[in-house]
């Protein structure tokens, strides 16, 4: 029988090629990560991973046949995620899957560096909280507490 840690350390050896990728633990499946990038997420149960895709890869990971990864939530609704699967031969080949996991990479790259920039280009609203920080430092302010 498969186990999970036996699905994610294949993973780990096709991935291999690629760096230090680690694995984490996530409802119920995997997370593969190099540095903060996630590249691709895996289900031990269906011994399948899907693999980051975006504008610039999307089409050729379909055109190669890869589904894209979907879940019903609990009202029925089906979301679907950037994430599609690479080639089923690409599973059992390091070589065959390291181009296609190169290709997430650098998706996932992308990605953060979109959120990056999204971030740093977006004013620091005011919140509610921080206001009532304030409210209460000016309102004690030179004063000791009592206790």
């Amino acid at each position: 029988m498969k186990t999970a840690p036996s699905f994610a350390d294949h993973c780990l050896d096709v991935f291999s090629g690629l760096g230090p990728v680690v694995a984490r633990a996530m409802f119920g499946g995997y997370g593969f990560y190099l540095g903060r990038a996630m590249f691709a997420i895996g289900d031990a149960e269906e011994w399948r991973i899907w693999l980051k895709v975006d504008e610039h890869t999307r089409v050729r990971f379909e055109k190669a046949g890869g589904e894209p990864f979907t879940y019903s939530s609990k009202g029925g609704r089906t979301t679907t995620l950037s994430f599609v699967a690479p080639p089923d031969s690409a599973m059992e080949d390091a070589d065959a899957m390291l181009a296609w996991a190169r290709l997430a990479l650098e998706a996932a790259e992308r990605a953060l560096a979109k959120r990056s920039a999204k971030r740093a280009a977006s004013p620091k609203p005011e919140g509610e909280l921080d206001a009532k920080k304030r409210a209460i430092v000016q309102a004690f302010d030179g004063r000791k507490p009592s206790h």
